[in-house]
């Protein structure tokens, strides 16, 4: 799906996981990930580090949005990430809302569901608002 964004995810780790977007803007930030055995930890669980980074992208790609037409960049700063259920099938449902809108730092919420849309983690994205561009 072409969301039209000022900024455009590289591939990279996001294509390594499986994220796809399928809602962009400056308010709210939706993306799907497909559970596969490499995103489980041994025990048969998502892996944690799943939901992190599904959050870091999303929050980074709300943010930009905004952001990039003002010549500034988008860069995770903290997150925090806690888990009420664990996934081992089907898809990890996520939506970022943005909670503040500040000159150098944004913060978001991120609630990542199952496909029941049992409230499954949430993860408190801090995403860090910089002049210039990526490449530094």
């Amino acid at each position: 799906m072409d969301l039209n964004l000022p900024y455009k995810p590289s591939g990279g780790f996001d294509a390594l996981y499986g994220l796809e977007l399928v809602v962009a803007d400056g308010e709210t930030v939706r993306g799907t990930v497909q559970v596969r055995d490499e995103l489980k930890q041994p025990a048969g669980l998502v892996h944690g580090g799943v939901y992190a980074s599904i959050a870091e992208t999303l929050a980074s790609i709300g943010t930009a949005v905004q952001v990039i037409p003002e010549g500034k960049v988008a860069m995770g700063l903290a997150n925090s990430t806690s888990f009420m259920r664990p996934i081992t099938t089907g898809a990890i449902h996520a939506e970022a809302q943005v909670l503040h809108r500040g000159r150098t730092t944004w913060v978001w919420d991120v609630r990542m569901s199952d496909d029941q849309g049992r409230l499954c983690a949430i993860t408190r994205m801090t995403v860090a608002v910089r002049d210039g561009d990526s490449s530094h």
